[in-house]
């Protein structure tokens, strides 16, 4: 697996992709966040990173996907899984450092939008006027969301060797488990059903963390959706090869 990681990681920095995601992903929170006004930071009057927190995920189900779509479609595509698995490496090894891998990109993007913290939390009357543990509960879900995109996008990545197709599924899935499950749930025809498509939705466990109290039941169901997924892919891979 540890193998696997370093591929991945070199093969990522070696090639303008990681730079792209992170300057476009960076690029877009900084206009939205520091320059229009309408989801403007300082046009708000007051610290607070609910509008961060609120557009992420959704520039996630893009960016995540463009990362993922070629982790396994791509190996398909010139062989090389193949050789892969004549290698000393479980199916397993192969798509946990994949994973590991995406999923560090991900938080790699993640990280510089702390300097937004930073400057709230300085720029508050009193300075430190800001809800720290709402922050930390909100990044915890921000990146065990991207954990379960990043899972979602290599179990659609190993569908074939078209890497379109990959990163479209990617978006679907993604969307349906983060925003299609609570609309449904809002519809008044599915009765009480609907209370249970809401528990399932990601959206209302990523919501959840952010409320300053990280509660083990919305972990353990985000880290559950990984590894189902993760499963799924390699499940995949045993019917494919």
């Amino acid at each position: 697996m540890l193998a696997i990681f370093r591929k991945e990681i070199s093969q990522f920095f070696s090639s303008p992709i990681a730079y792209i995601i992170m300057g476009v992903f960076l690029t877009a929170m900084g206009l939205l966040l520091w320059v229009f006004p309408d989801t403007s930071l300082l046009e708000s009057g007051y610290a607070d990173m609910g509008t961060f927190f609120n557009l992420t995920p959704y520039l996630l189900l893009f960016l995540v996907p463009a990362i993922t779509m070629r982790s396994i479609a791509d190996e398909v595509r010139l062989g090389a899984l193949e050789w892969l698995l004549t290698k000393p490496v479980s199916r397993w090894g192969i798509i946990g450092g994949k994973f590991l891998a995406s999923w560090l990109l991900v938080v790699i993007v993640l990280l510089p939008t702390l300097i937004y913290y930073i400057s709230l939390y300085k720029l508050g009357s009193p300075v430190g006027n800001i809800d720290s543990a709402g922050v930390f509960g909100s990044y915890t879900g921000l990146v065990l969301l991207a954990g379960v995109f990043v899972a979602i996008g290599l179990w659609a990545s190993s569908f074939n060797d078209n890497q379109v197709v990959a990163f479209v599924l990617g978006v679907f899935v993604s969307f349906l488990l983060y925003v299609g499950l609570s609309a449904l749930a809002n519809l008044s025809v599915l009765g009480s059903i609907s209370y249970y498509l809401s528990l399932l939705a990601l959206d209302e466990q990523y919501r959840s963390l952010g409320r300053g109290v990280i509660d083990s039941r919305n972990v353990i169901y985000l880290i559950s959706v990984i590894l189902l997924f993760l499963l799924l892919t390699t499940n995949r891979l045993k019917s494919t090869l």
